[in-house]
């Protein structure tokens, strides 16, 4: 009758030690999306034509590794078509960039392999909760194969890669992440009792901004931000001309720039609304604890990411403001999570 509670304690440590590991893994994964939004915008992700998953972690050291890779790269139609005047000097800031893009995601799955296997074997892991990491397990290996399938897009006849390919890959990783924070968050997030009456608007608030951050994805593929860096406005008019034009027409939603950046801005629209009103919501609300805090950080994250998308097309896309765009989106998931699963609670 005394060992129950010891053996309580210790598995709240050992989700604890869990947890902290998940956020680890988490935290990596959210640099890993900033690392890709940068050799996205830098145009550097065709760099590398050679996929090997296995080897490959030592980059060019000496001039000749670094020729062969070069002329590795001429071979491809980015360099054919669109890279002719390329020098090996200009050709090296792009291949680091791809290349420590791949590493990173190398370090990912060490980070999350090893410690998974050192707590199943130490049975540390609750049962209902080794499917939930095996399934991340699967999901993060999928995401390398993904990554090499979107690459491969780009190394044919045309050298930009699929917009279908690059969301995927990108939706993936920040699915990944957001279910890695939410198990982490159940195992730490004590159980408060919280107003649940704005849990279904949480949630919906939370699948808005998984599905803008696809919005953008197909924005970055298209580079629909390139045509019309003007705000409010999209040329001379709020609803441009020539929306919906391609046939069948929802086939304007993913393959027209200018559609597909009307539906990016309108999407961005509703959720400054609606997160807005859910905010003036939950802050009448009797809410306990950090939640409060979440709350505010809602609201600031929103508005820190609708300044930067603005000053991402009126500044014609410059790398670091575009990058910090993409990153305070999935902040901004984040937070959502995070008040999600308060309330869920």
């Amino acid at each position: 009758m005394l060992q129950q509670p010891a053996l309580s304690e210790q598995q709240a440590r050992f989700n604890r030690q869990i947890a902290y590991w998940l956020l680890i893994c988490a935290t990596v994964i959210f640099g890993m999306i900033l690392l890709g939004g940068i050799t996205r915008l830098t145009n550097s992700g065709l760099s590398m034509v050679e996929w090997k998953p296995l080897v490959g972690v030592i980059p060019p050291l000496s001039l000749a590794d670094w020729q062969e890779m070069f002329l590795k790269y001429q071979q491809y139609p980015e360099y054919q078509k669109t890279n002719f005047t390329m020098t090996l000097e200009e050709f090296k800031p792009i291949f680091m960039y791809e290349y420590l893009h791949r590493v990173l995601g190398r370090f990912i799955g060490v980070l999350f392999v090893f410690p998974f296997l050192f707590f199943l074997f130490t049975k540390r892991i609750t049962p209902g909760l080794t499917p939930r990491l095996l399934v991340m397990l699967v999901l993060g290996g999928s995401q390398g194969l993904l990554g090499w399938y979107m690459v491969k897009s780009g190394l044919v006849d045309n050298p930009h890669v699929s917009q279908y390919r690059l969301t995927a890959h990108l939706g993936l990783a920040v699915f990944v992440y957001g279910f890695i924070i939410w198990t982490a968050l159940d195992l730490l997030a004590p159980k408060q009792l919280q107003p649940n009456h704005l849990k279904r608007f949480s949630f919906t608030l939370s699948g808005l901004i998984f599905l803008m951050i696809l919005s953008g994805g197909l924005v970055a593929g298209t580079r629909a931000g390139v045509p019309f860096p003007t705000w409010p406005l999209m040329g001379d008019s709020f609803i441009p001309p020539g929306l919906y034009s391609l046939q069948p027409i929802w086939l304007s939603a993913f393959e027209d720039m200018l559609t597909i950046q009307f539906n990016h801005r309108m999407l961005a629209y509703l959720i400054v609304c609606l997160v807005v009103t859910f905010a003036y919501k939950a802050l009448k609300s009797d809410l306990q604890g950090p939640l409060r805090i979440a709350i505010y950080c809602f609201i600031g994250l929103l508005f820190l990411q609708v300044s930067l998308g603005i000053s991402t097309l009126i500044f014609y896309i410059p790398v670091p403001v575009a990058a910090a765009h993409q990153v305070c989106a999935v902040a901004l998931l984040s937070v959502s999570l995070f008040v999600s699963h308060s309330l869920a609670r």
